[in-house]
């Protein structure tokens, strides 16, 4: 969209870039953003720079859609919409490029956990340089994280609505 283009708030919009409509309304293959998760509940997915999801699937009071890390999950067709992809998808490519201006955005530095003492990390301590000794990745307060390890709680109440899991670690495609 420009400046000047319309866009249409409606049951009955057509399927045009920038219209906003229910789920149950757009046609399967059409990248939509701005998604809700439960009606009148406001848009929870599809909302940064450059992102948008995929409508899958119609079927039986639902809609499938294939979201920015390749799960595909069930949304209430009631739920709207809007179609097209959020602007500005280059806004992953701006190099920060030192330190300081990290800082001048509240990003405070990065400390590794190797870097530290045992008492802070799992993975401080010992004389030397030394690997990191246990079998999964951990955050400082041991649990697990990146590299493969699952970290959705297991009985989480919306599992049933996720068609198929997103793609993580080194097998991914």
């Amino acid at each position: 969209m420009k400046v000047g283009d319309e866009f249409v708030v409606s049951e009955n919009a057509e399927v045009k870039i920038g219209n906003r409509l229910p789920l149950r309304k757009i046609p399967v293959g059409t990248f939509v953003y701005n998604v809700e998760l439960k009606p009148k509940g406001g848009a929870k997915l599809g909302r940064s720079a450059g992102n948008y999801a995929e409508v899958v699937a119609q079927d039986a009071g639902h809609t499938d859609l294939k979201l920015p890390s390749s799960e595909v999950r069930k949304v209430l067709d009631t739920c709207w919409a809007s179609i097209g992809e959020v602007s500005n998808d280059e806004n992953r490519l701006v190099n920060i490029g030192k330190a300081g201006r990290s800082r001048w955005l509240g990003i405070r530095p990065t400390v590794r956990g190797t870097a530290m003492n045992a008492v802070d990390h799992p993975y401080g301590g010992g004389e030397g340089r030394q690997g990191r000794g246990t079998r999964r990745a951990k955050t400082r307060w041991g649990k697990p994280v990146g590299k493969g390890q699952k970290s959705r709680y297991p009985k989480k109440y919306s599992n049933y609505l996720i068609v198929s899991r997103r793609k993580v670690g080194k097998k991914r495609e």
